[in-house]
């Protein structure tokens, strides 16, 4: 039985980085089990205290500029920004490939809604944009 989430209206801002050369921006999904304990440690590995230090060292080496993860009921969304032109399959290849790498994907799948084994890549679903505000 999906749970009633408090609706928090609140409006949240966040800073974003400012990069040098043309920036290219991809938007991903995915589901979290329905959980609040889980949950809640999930949030907690994903802080500066408890994530790995692995893991967003391989994120960079991989050529990521930016990389966050939007959280609402069990809903994720990532933000990931890459020098424009950037091969994203050769980077999340090369993410794979890092120490720890797909250990902590093994682990992250307790608490997401995805098949064992599977790598980041194949986790987060692509989003389509439908609106821009164009120029």
């Amino acid at each position: 039985m999906k749970q009633h989430h408090h609706t928090d209206t609140s409006v949240k801002r966040y800073i974003t980085k400012q990069h040098n050369g043309p920036v290219e921006r991809i938007c991903r999904t995915l589901e979290l089990r329905d959980n609040p304990e889980l949950i809640a440690e999930y949030r907690r590995r994903h802080s500066r205290e408890g994530i790995w230090p692995e893991i967003p060292a391989g994120i960079r080496e991989a050529g990521i500029l930016e990389m966050e993860i939007y959280l609402l009921g069990t809903r994720l969304f990532m933000i990931v920004d890459i020098p424009a032109g950037l091969d994203w399959e050769a980077a999340m290849a090369r993410l794979a490939s890092l120490p720890r790498q797909q250990e902590w994907e093994d682990y992250m799948a307790i608490f997401q809604t995805v098949k064992p084994g599977a790598t980041a890549a194949e986790k987060w679903q692509p989003m389509e944009r439908i609106f821009h505000l164009y120029e």
